[in-house]
């Protein structure tokens, strides 16, 4: 194409805009819906329109693109309202936890994506997971634990060993060491145990879920604490874990 019909099109284009602006297809709305996280700023930056510019200057389908592209934003749908509105209507992804990595933390979701490490106040309270799989392993073993108020409220962070399993770091600095397999039946097992000898409170190291017929228990010094399935203590051994 020649710099003639480059120069023809681009004023053509120039003048159905202006004209349509005079029939009043200018944009005075902007509406978001399902923004929470995101950055407003960024929705703006993208759509690069300001109050009364002609509407028809605007392409849908290229601001759905990059917002896509966002870490925080699932799903997003983008389209005009004529004569003045765009709409856009946002899906956030769930923030569960925060992954450290590098002695750096970062706000991972529900499916793995890492969302931010930026402004992670807010987040503060949220478990800490660590191991380089364990964004996309995360959402199962939260969903385990939240079945289990007891754990999950005394759970300060969460390793992921060899990509296989988890060992749980309490707030008392206790570590609750997860079978690989199983790990729902093993986290009811330690709240029955917790129900009866309230294990989770006392000044132990480990307790040692792995087995699925006892359930071993590290005391600070370093003895050795044995309990069968029934939760009886049977003996006292050489430190096992």
């Amino acid at each position: 194409m020649s710099d003639a019909d480059d120069k023809t099109k681009a004023w053509a284009q120039e003048t159905y805009l202006s004209t349509t602006a005079k029939y009043g297809f200018t944009l005075q709305n902007i509406i978001v819906e399902g923004r929470t996280h995101v950055d407003a700023d960024l929705i703006m930056a993208i759509v690069n329109l300001k109050k009364g510019d002609p509407l028809l200057a605007f392409k849908p389908e290229d601001a759905q693109d990059m917002m896509s592209r966002i870490a925080w934003i699932e799903k997003v749908q983008v389209k005009r309202g004529l004569p003045d509105t765009i709409y856009i209507n946002i899906t956030e992804r769930t923030p569960i936890a925060l992954w450290q990595r590098d002695k750096r933390l970062s706000l991972i979701a529900d499916d793995g994506t890492v969302l931010t490490d930026e402004n992670l106040g807010k987040f503060k309270n949220y478990i800490v997971v660590v191991g380089d799989d364990a964004p996309e392993q995360s959402a199962d073993l939260l969903g385990l634990l939240g079945a289990e108020p007891e754990v999950i409220n005394r759970v300060e962070s969460a390793s992921l060993r060899s990509g296989r399993r988890w060992d749980l770091i309490l707030k008392s600095g206790a570590i609750v060491q997860l079978p690989e397999d199983d790990a729902g039946l093993a986290l009811r097992r330690l709240v029955m145990m917790h129900d009866e000898k309230q294990i989770m409170d006392k000044d132990v190291k480990a307790i040692d879920v792995r087995a699925p017929n006892r359930i071993l228990v590290r005391t600070q010094p370093g003895a050795v604490q044995q309990y069968q399935a029934g939760y009886r203590k049977t003996q006292f051994g050489k430190d096992a874990i």
